[in-house]
């Protein structure tokens, strides 16, 4: 959903801590916390330990390890078919609009796979994995600490119709944004919840571009982004040129987890039309704006449980997909 890019602390901090209840039933299996417990033990302190050391060394990731977690789920369901590469008929989601230059971190589940694969071959997900970061990425910079339902298996294919059609885009009305989630069996709760995953990261120019430069289809400008902020914005982000300059999504504490990103909103000073319309578009998402800007334990809480359930989108689980051996692809390549 996002990137950034500041210095973080080596020290781990103290995790917010969320109980939830947390199994799911599915065909053919449930997902639960306990999954690897005899058959992977080490699993998730090999995951954590991977993620930490890679968002010490660039903050940004774990803002881009959380987005790869949405993206997957919202295509297919939870089931690793984002990580495919393109090979033979198999066209990668890689190459969607929404991932195509911006999806990153790939490298990274390719060490984690590595070395669960030599601690216990063939027994833990790259599905799992995916699930595991997003949670850890969210830990390490200060957001709340969920236990992460297990269990889930790899998809044999990919969806590059699916990764175009069915994530929301920077510039989709609220109403197209909520359909979207509606149809993955989300609700405007989930929606206004993850979306504060934007406290940590950066969006590029090309994402947002035509609120400053009166490209919102009308010929008029977006009064809806404050206007000194918005002149802000122009110094950097070009009329043409400059697609890729990164910009924090939450310029107030872009490297940490919090409410901020609500508080910002509310202000007229989000980056993103998608983020804005959260306050525009509908009285219910502007009310749970305000909820979440002045109460971080609510956020974080709700946070939580929408990720869980997320994190349950239609599941491979039992005798379904399979457990890859490369994330990049299936089995039998």
């Amino acid at each position: 959903m996002a990137q950034l890019s500041v210095s973080f602390l080596l020290v781990l901090p103290l995790f917010a801590f969320v109980p939830l209840c947390l199994c799911g039933r599915y065909q053919g299996g449930y997902l639960y916390p306990q999954f690897y417990d005899h058959s992977c033990p080490q699993a998730q302190e090999i995951v954590k330990s991977i993620v930490a050391k890679h968002v010490a060394k660039e903050t940004r990731m774990a803002a881009s390890l959380l987005r790869l977690h949405f993206h997957d789920c919202f295509v297919k369901g939870c089931d690793a078919s984002l990580l495919l590469d393109s090979n033979g008929n198999l066209v990668s989601e890689k190459r969607s609009n929404p991932n195509r230059n911006s999806a990153r971190g790939f490298e990274i589940i390719d060490e984690i796979k590595y070395s669960l694969e030599k601690e216990c071959p063939h027994t833990v997900s790259c599905a799992d994995i995916l699930a595991l970061v997003a949670r850890d990425s969210t830990a390490l910079t200060g957001g709340p600490y969920y236990e992460v339902p297990l269990g889930r298996r790899d998809s044999r294919g990919s969806s590059l119709s699916g990764s175009n059609n069915n994530i929301p885009a920077p510039n989709n009305t609220f109403q197209t944004i909520l359909t979207k989630f509606k149809l993955q069996g989300l609700d405007i709760v989930d929606l206004v919840a993850l979306s504060g995953s934007h406290t940590i990261g950066n969006s590029r120019c090309t994402s947002f571009r035509q609120r400053l430069y009166n490209q919102t289809g009308n010929g008029q400008p977006d009064f809806t982004l404050e206007q000194s902020y918005a002149a802000q914005l122009r110094s950097q982000c070009p009329r043409s040129g400059g697609d890729q300059n990164l910009f924090f999504l939450d310029f107030v504490s872009p490297a940490k987890f919090d409410n901020s990103y609500f508080k910002l909103l509310l202000a007229s000073k989000g980056l993103l039309s998608s983020d804005e319309v959260l306050v525009t578009g509908s009285q219910v998402s502007k009310q749970l704006v305000q909820k979440y800007a002045e109460n971080n334990e609510l956020f974080f809480e709700q946070f939580a449980k929408s990720m869980i359930k997320m994190g349950n989108i239609s599941p491979l689980t039992g005798s379904r997909g399979e457990i890859r051996k490369h994330c990049r692809k299936i089995n039998n390549y």
